[in-house]
């Protein structure tokens, strides 16, 4: 296994988040208190604190005073997707991102891949797989596929200068896009390639975008729970 060079408050996060992504911890279930988490990570309560304050302004805990810190109840709420470049995400937390070219190749349209496209069966695609590291660290694996018609030079990038959605914004301007995020568990070849336990629980989002009259692309982007977080804002 890769080793941990996150803050302490952040393994912590990630442990706690690790828990209710698998649904281990059902909504409305405790958290283990500032005490508990001292005594298992070895942490100071600042940092406790800190790493059980932060998961409640993201909205994924609860704490009321006298009751202790309880998984926050889940709501349905629409949100505004913002299409980001990882390499920026990485890079305004102070951090070196790298890239691990898994694979880049031409390949033919199966028939539920050709209608996620808008393509006929068949035709040519272009298919990349990459992983996404934070100071060495995997974070992403990204599966993705894209219509030759929308970006007709993305086999041509070298993908450890410049990210596939970086590429695509440059050279396929988005004009719409869809997006799920779903907690799961890693394949065999997701596992080795993130460098976690097969059943280490993961966060899917799966992701289709749209530039002009063409589908630009769709995309599997599986991030480990334990490291990654996703964040944003909305209005009720």
């Amino acid at each position: 296994m890769a080793k941990d060079e996150r803050p302490a408050y952040e393994q912590v996060k990630g442990w706690i988040r690790q828990h209710i992504a698998s649904g281990e911890w059902k909504p409305g279930a405790a958290v283990p208190s500032e005490a508990a988490l001292m005594e298992r990570f070895a942490v100071s309560r600042m940092t406790a604190h800190r790493a059980l304050r932060e998961l409640a302004a993201e909205g994924l805990v609860t704490r009321v005073q006298g009751s202790g810190t309880r998984v926050a109840e889940l709501h349905r709420i629409s949100s505004q997707l913002v299409i980001r470049d990882i390499h920026e995400e990485v890079a305004e937390r102070g951090h070196v991102h790298t890239t691990r070219v898994v694979k880049v190749a031409q390949e033919k349209a199966g028939v539920e891949l050709a209608a996620s496209l808008g393509v006929r069966k068949g035709a040519r695609v272009f298919h990349s797989v990459l992983v996404h590291l934070e100071n060495g660290v995997p974070i992403q694996y990204e599966d993705r596929y894209v219509n030759p018609q929308a970006a007709p030079d993305y086999l041509a990038t070298d993908f450890t200068r410049v990210s596939p959605t970086l590429h695509l914004l440059q050279h396929a301007p988005l004009t719409e896009a869809s997006y799920s995020i779903e907690a799961c568990l890693p394949t065999p070849v997701e596992a080795r390639a993130l460098d976690i336990g097969p059943g280490d629980p993961c966060l899917a989002m799966m992701r289709r975008t749209v530039s002009g009259a063409n589908v630009a692309s769709v995309a599997r982007q599986l991030y480990p729970g334990s490291r990654y977080s996703f964040s944003g804002q909305f209005q009720a």
